[in-house]
């Protein structure tokens, strides 16, 4: 339904209120046919949790805000990758196995990254925390 009305308005540009339904729409999407979130957004929970409680520096939040902003963006990107690999008419390709493992990857590197960051960042305070760094 959705698609048949952009479609009989093709040449009609979209408003801005309609372009920001959209994508919360999309966003909405991604998080509930996409397992995992379930994983995503309770690490990001927790790592806000971790900055607030070590009370991290202004640029120190910037760097793990930046992380959580990575990792869920490629999740997003790797939900609609893998929407599409499933629309109707898709049949199975090499290529098309090829492209979701590649944006699959893309998620892992922007986990890894993150871990990366949230352990430079709060690693130390914990570390100081219990003793073991100064």
């Amino acid at each position: 339904m959705a698609l048949a009305r952009r479609t009989s308005s093709r040449n009609a540009p979209r408003t801005w209120p309609r372009k920001f339904a959209d994508s919360f729409r999309g966003l909405s999407r991604a998080v509930r046919s996409q397992s995992s979130f379930a994983v995503h957004l309770p690490a990001a929970a927790a790592v806000v949790i971790a900055g607030a409680a070590l009370r991290v520096s202004a640029g120190e939040w910037c760097l793990l805000v930046l992380a959580i902003g990575l990792v869920l963006m490629a999740e997003v990107f790797n939900t609609a990758i893998e929407s599409l690999a499933r629309g109707p008419g898709a049949r199975w390709h090499p290529r098309l196995r090829d492209a979701l493992d590649m944006a699959s990857g893309g998620v892992l590197l922007a986990a890894i990254t993150a871990a990366v960051i949230g352990l430079i960042v709060l690693g130390p305070k914990v570390l100081g925390i219990v003793g073991i760094a100064s």
